[in-house]
């Protein structure tokens, strides 16, 4: 049976631009849903009560984050990311992405190529229209430089680099790596992804003592040196269907450990993302950005 999408397709009219500049957009990137506000244009303050109560699926409009948008003197454009836990996190693949497609979409900019500053670092952006005119298109973002200095993630460890260290979680003994991407991943490599419950060893990671500001938390299973898939457990918003710097943070530490190529597909539950490592250790994310509703806040 041919599944029902009355809204496939579709594109934004004018209407829906002026709703969603003056209002809110919310948008996934392989079910990594994030809601886009402008700055100048809210009359209330993003407390943490106030983040919480958004992203909250029953009393709110619901999602894994918000992104906002805001002036930069570093960048073309400025963004702030929030997880639905109130926190703010230095970056996301996905919410870069997603804020990319706002910003085109919403005619901020008709330019393809852009820069944004979040979390401190300035990212580079590229609109890659796949099918379509305008509706469905895959963005590509420089992400930066993998970092395994300890203080850089920041992780407890006395070696000089944050790889292949060990952590125990109820009794078990656990191999991991630890990588900055902007933000700090801990990669966990496992034979078979269904070995593990994620849902229950993600948060006694994440809240582990020896990352003084918590962790995002991979588990990663090789299925060439092309392919890899993971489970993903995100630091202030927990299980998590894709994500983009945790992608970029895996991909950094197997090529490291020279067990995965340059170039790489990774496969999460809610689809597939492509990291590219090159020659100067640069990481570049692309992936796919879909809008879902635009709206005003009533409540």
């Amino acid at each position: 049976m041919q599944e029902f999408n009355p809204v496939r397709n579709k594109k934004m009219k004018n209407t829906d631009i002026v709703r969603a500049k003056n209002g809110w957009l919310k948008s996934h990137g392989l079910g990594n849903d994030y809601i886009v506000f402008n700055s100048k244009t809210i009359d209330f303050k993003l407390s943490k009560e106030v983040i919480q109560r958004i992203c909250n699926r029953n009393y709110g409009i619901g999602s894994d984050g918000l992104l906002v948008f805001i002036d930069s003197i570093k960048a073309d454009f400025g963004l702030r990311i929030y997880n639905p836990d109130g926190s703010e996190a230095e970056k996301s693949g996905n919410g870069i992405r997603i804020f990319a497609d706002y910003l085109y979409g919403m005619e901020f900019t008709d330019k393809k190529k852009f820069s944004i500053e979040v979390g401190g670092s300035v990212v580079k952006c590229e609109i890659q229209t796949v099918r379509g005119k305008n509706d469905v298109k895959s963005i590509l973002v420089e992400m930066g430089k993998a970092s395994f200095i300890p203080d850089s993630i920041p992780v407890k460890f006395d070696g000089e680099e944050t790889l292949d260290m060990s952590i125990f979680i109820e009794g078990r003994e656990l191999i991991f790596s630890t990588v900055s991407i902007g933000n700090p991943h801990a990669v966990f490599m496992v034979d078979n992804l269904d070995s593990i419950d994620i849902k229950k060893v993600g948060p006694l990671v994440e809240d582990n003592q020896m990352f003084p500001n918590r962790i995002n938390v991979q588990f990663a299973q090789i299925i060439d040196r092309k392919n890899v898939m993971i489970e993903i457990w995100e630091r202030g918003a927990g299980y998590t269907l894709a994500s983009g710097s945790s992608s970029c943070g895996v991909v950094a530490v197997l090529n490291r450990k020279d067990m995965v190529d340059d170039k790489v597909n990774v496969h999460m539950p809610g689809g597939t993302l492509e990291v590219f490592i090159d020659k100067n250790n640069m990481i570049r994310l692309r992936g796919p950005v879909t809008k879902i509703a635009c709206g005003i806040l009533l409540a």
